[in-house]
């Protein structure tokens, strides 16, 4: 995948992808049966960084220059 083709997925899943994630984890939460405290957080805190680990390959290196662009 090219360098350009990386960075616009990458700002669809911030843009996109993540608010939607958002709104669909704190409405399963939400329909869940009550949990401890201590087990809602650490719930929260798994899906506050989950999504991050699948689509680590198409943020690394994204801020970074081109490395396919001619100087």
């Amino acid at each position: 995948m090219t360098y350009k083709a990386r960075k616009r997925l990458a700002l669809f899943v911030l843009v996109v992808g993540l608010p939607a994630y958002i709104i669909l984890a704190v409405t399963v939460m939400s329909q869940a049966a009550r949990f401890p405290i201590a087990i809602e957080l650490l719930i929260y805190v798994v899906l506050g960084i989950g999504w991050a680990f699948p689509l680590k390959w198409v943020f690394k290196g994204i801020g970074q220059m081109d490395p396919d662009q001619k100087e």
